[in-house]
């Protein structure tokens, strides 16, 4: 049997942080005028910053 969070998410994990008040009102204008979620937003910011600094250890 699938272990599931409470969310039933098969293919994600839930996690909390904080951010600075600006960043948070920029990230929260730029989901809603792109209407992207922001759940997908900030899987595209983690995997450029992971990318980032892969690319810094390789060299």
């Amino acid at each position: 049997m699938t272990t599931l969070n409470n969310r039933g998410l098969k293919s994600r994990k839930n996690f909390a942080s904080t951010l600075e008040n600006n960043l948070f009102e920029q990230f929260d204008k730029l989901a809603t005028e792109t209407r992207i979620p922001k759940s997908k937003l900030l899987d595209e910011a983690i995997e450029d910053l992971i990318n980032k600094h892969s690319k810094k250890n390789d060299q």
